[in-house]
């Protein structure tokens, strides 16, 4: 049993970030991983859901180019290997859901990768399946040194590279080893140096441990990091939250922070929720919302979703019950506060968000690999990480958080930020932003509530496919699970809508 470093049961712990970023979209996240490894010292530690080693950092030598060892190779594979050659001292640890182990021989040359990994003296490479049957590892973090750390939504794997334009048919949007272009990506994730980097070291140790490895000893304290020098933070000298979600698992008990963090932030909220994030199935969050709408004077809430979840089983599983929710929240929102929307590129292509971010009344910022659904909540080893300018000394962040989302806003209308400022600061309603942006560039349509099937209503609603906790998988059609099975303000207006 670990001890319970925080007084909430909301927060895992709090630490320090002498400096801290938030990265929009893979193609810098990816160039700036590729810095930073370049600048490490002592040990890298990778943990993520996927994996691919044939994906491209940025840029550095080819197969094709000649074997100049001055230059780093762009794949990831051969770039570590490049890494542990150039510092024979470097220490690296890949941990991988085990999830999906076989599908590697079917990516061609990652086979030859993970072989070469595993032969490598420096470099220990381990599946994650510390989890209940059904529940998976989907934590995204790297930690170098543990003064350097990362943790959002991007995993270092393929269809996942694009830019803030997601241009139609972008040629660099490639799968590897292959001419088929994927479509338009949204995603994020943040930076952090200092000792929220060391917290992050701690918890990558805690699951390197659960999953079955040796001991990894923490880093000897040194003054450099891995910040990319040419970038400038967003944030300096700022505290950061870290919360986590993960299924009892052989004696490692339950952690549901995540879940009650994402109550408390949106029970707490006055003026404005913006959100992005790949599902909207979670009961919890939706009550939440809910609750938060039926009181007086209810702020208003923007959410970013994809068109659809990305695969016939996701689809299954959270697209019916993100129409179910709507339905039940409506009962409560007679102002219509509370919007979905989908970001669509120039050409009117559904750009597909895979990030996960919330930004409270401009005051609280969190960004993570949880998910607005069920799994997220607690069946999933998740890690958030937040920054709250309400809590002592980091009064001085509420600036930066405003920042990012009107960055974000403008990304997403096709507008410039000066502009998303301006209009914001006439009219600070970020519906009226969005409805009235221009058309013909970028923009955000409202997602529209479809009717659904007998079947797709019952998936949804016993929430077969995205349930609350592990051993619900196994009881299909209890009275105990679904969407509407506690009391509350979501299951009465399920009622009243029957009526």
């Amino acid at each position: 049993m670990e001890p319970d470093e925080s007084a909430s049961p909301s927060v895992w712990r709090f630490a320090r970030a002498s400096r801290a970023h938030v990265v929009v979209d893979a193609a810098d996240y990816y160039a700036l991983m590729q810095k930073a490894m370049i600048a490490a010292r002592q040990q890298i530690h990778l943990i993520g859901w996927d994996f691919d080693t044939r994906m491209h950092l940025g840029p550095g030598r080819r197969l094709w180019n000649l074997p100049r060892r001055a230059v780093a190779p762009a794949r990831l594979g051969p770039f570590m290997i490049w890494l542990c050659e150039r510092n024979r001292n470097l220490d690296v640890r890949v941990l991988k859901w085990n999830f999906g182990a076989l599908k590697f021989i079917f990516r061609g040359t990652m086979i030859i990768d993970l072989l070469r990994w595993l032969l490598h003296r420096q470099i220990v490479f381990k599946f994650d399946g510390a989890h209940p049957l059904g529940c998976s590892h989907h934590q995204k973090i790297v930690v170098i040194d543990d003064t350097f750390a990362v943790c959002g939504g991007i995993d270092m794997t393929s269809d996942r590279w694009d830019t803030p334009e997601h241009r139609e048919q972008d040629p660099r949007r490639r799968r590897p080893y292959s001419n088929k272009l994927y479509g338009p990506w949204h995603d994020l994730t943040m930076l952090v140096e200092g000792a929220a980097a060391g917290a992050l070291g701690d918890l990558g140790r805690m699951r390197w441990a659960i999953a079955g490895g040796d001991p990894i000893k923490p880093c000897q304290p040194q003054r450099e990091t891995a910040w990319p020098v040419h970038l400038k933070a967003e944030f300096e000298d700022v505290e950061i939250g870290i919360a986590r979600t993960r299924a009892a698992w052989r004696g490692a008990p339950e952690q549901r922070e995540i879940e009650r963090l994402f109550v408390e932030h949106i029970a707490r909220s006055k003026k404005l929720i913006y959100a992005e994030s790949q599902y909207f199935a979670s009961r919890a969050v939706a009550e939440a919302i809910a609750e938060r709408m039926a009181q007086p004077d209810p702020p208003e809430i923007v959410l970013i979703n994809p068109v659809s979840a990305e695969g016939w089983l996701e689809q299954a599983a959270m697209d019916g019950a993100r129409v179910q929710l709507c339905h039940a929240i409506g009962a409560y929102d007679p102002g219509n506060r509370f919007r979905i929307f989908v970001p669509h590129n120039a050409a009117g292509t559904p750009i597909y968000v895979h990030s996960k971010v919330m930004i409270v009344d401009d005051e609280v910022l969190r960004i993570g690999s949880a998910n607005m659904n069920n799994r997220s909540m607690g069946l999933d080893s998740e890690c958030d990480m937040f920054i709250d300018a309400a809590r002592a000394g980091n009064a001085h962040a509420a600036k930066p958080i405003e920042r990012l989302r009107f960055k974000l806003l403008a990304e997403h209308t096709g507008m410039t930020v000066k502009a998303v400022q301006a209009a914001l600061a006439e009219n600070p309603s970020m519906i009226a932003l969005i409805e009235g942006a221009p058309r013909t560039g970028k923009r955000l349509e409202q997602f529209a509530l479809r009717e659904l099937t007998e079947t797709e209503r019952t998936v949804a609603d016993q929430a077969l496919l995205d349930p609350e906790r592990p051993e619900q998988l196994f009881e299909p059609f209890s009275k105990r699970r679904g969407l509407f099975s506690r009391s509350g303000l979501l299951s009465r207006a399920r009622e009243w809508r029957r009526k």
